[in-house]
């Protein structure tokens, strides 16, 4: 029979676990998804791109995102990874020299953020 202390410890430090894996973002990658969510807001991704769950994100001059964390390449080069995403949104053009998308002059803890957002678009 388990001490119902030592459950109540087991149940709460599974809990917190569960809770930091979802605010790292996908695998070892650290990043705040639900804060990623407000920055796409913040630097107004939605201008371009069909953002599912951000209100009013349906541009249409860059491809939506619907399925962003599903996807095999980004911008149909680069491996899809959190870590080359991020790269990719902190500056586009360095991970692909001459593609449509523009330096936005978002930090690299910015783009993690963003990038652990786009990951929970599955």
């Amino acid at each position: 029979m388990v001490n119902p202390i030592t459950r109540l410890l087991v149940t709460a430090l599974l809990a917190t676990a569960t809770a930091a894996c979802e605010a790292a973002g996908p695998g070892n990658f650290i990043g705040d998804a639900r804060r990623g969510a407000d920055l796409v807001k913040q630097y107004q991704c939605g201008g371009c791109h069909d953002i599912p769950g951000i209100a009013g994100a349906e541009g249409n001059v860059g491809p939506p995102l619907h399925r962003i964390g599903t996807r095999t390449y980004i911008a149909g080069y680069i491996h899809n990874s959190p870590d080359n995403m991020a790269d990719w949104i902190e500056d586009p053009q360095r991970a692909l020299p001459g593609n449509a998308m523009p330096r936005m002059g978002i930090p690299q803890k910015d783009a993690r953020d963003i990038a652990a957002f786009l990951y929970t678009l599955k």
